[in-house]
């Protein structure tokens, strides 16, 4: 039977999870807040929190004995969510950008 994780990694393993979720979620939250309240001075700390979640992904894979193929999976993903905020909020103004200048959603029906 494959163990996937060693026992004497468990802990390492339960913590780093958690602190995966933790640490990208403040990375979303203060990335968002940033943006939203046009605060620049909070993506300093929105890109710490994404260090820590860079960190603690690392240290979960290593605990989780992923190794050749599933390194690489793992840092693309640590990659998509570094750039995917980005992405959404550029989605986001674009569409709200055009959507103003349109003036859609006034309920005005040309026709």
């Amino acid at each position: 039977m494959i163990e996937p994780v060693a026992l004497e990694n468990f802990f390492i393993a339960f913590f780093s999870a958690a602190m995966v979720i933790i640490c990208g979620a403040l990375y979303a939250l203060l990335f968002a807040y940033a943006r939203v309240h046009r605060q620049p001075r909070l993506m300093p700390l929105a890109y710490g929190a994404y260090g820590l979640h860079f960190i603690s992904v690392m240290v979960l894979a290593y605990a989780m004995n992923l190794n050749g193929f599933w390194q690489i999976v793992v840092v693309a993903m640590l990659v998509g969510y570094l750039l995917a905020p980005h992405g959404i909020w550029y989605l986001c103004q674009g569409t709200h950008t055009a959507e103003a200048a349109g003036g859609a959603g006034d309920g005005s029906s040309s026709g």
